[in-house]
């Protein structure tokens, strides 16, 4: 068994993160690792918080740590490596309404046309063909 790893909150930090653990609009990530914050402040060992929530000991213990020097923003997830999305929903909504309400048909390569010229997103026709599939 390692070094004992406990954190002490606030009253005012505790009932954030219960808060936190509630709330409809935050990741289940975000709020299984508020969880674990307030596990260990309520005296939880590291080991049983991972048996708990079937995690590494380690990722329970990067978990505290990262709450230890950051506090809040501690808990999300940092910015994905990788490009950035060049196009939005709104866009694809776009498209599809094009699709649904006009009386003609369209191949990949014209919606991308169509999506460059209107909306000013470029995105292959290859691209385009991955993503209309996905959205149903």
């Amino acid at each position: 068994m390692g070094a004992r790893l406990r954190v002490f909150l606030s009253p005012e930090e505790d009932r954030t993160l219960f808060e936190l653990r509630t709330a409809t609009t935050v990741p289940q990530r975000v709020k299984d690792r508020a969880e674990v914050v307030r596990l260990s402040h309520q005296g939880m060992y590291v080991e049983k918080i991972a048996a708990f929530f079937k995690w590494n000991i380690r990722t329970v213990r990067e978990t505290l740590h990262r709450w230890q020097a950051q506090g809040l923003g501690g808990l999300w997830d940092a910015p994905h490596r990788g490009a950035q999305r060049r196009w939005q929903p709104e866009d694809m909504e776009y498209l599809e309404s094009c699709l649904r309400d006009e009386h003609r048909t369209y191949n990949s390569h014209q919606l991308a046309e169509k999506l460059k010229t209107e909306r000013n997103v470029t995105l292959s026709a290859d691209h385009l063909r991955q993503i209309l599939p996905k959205r149903g």
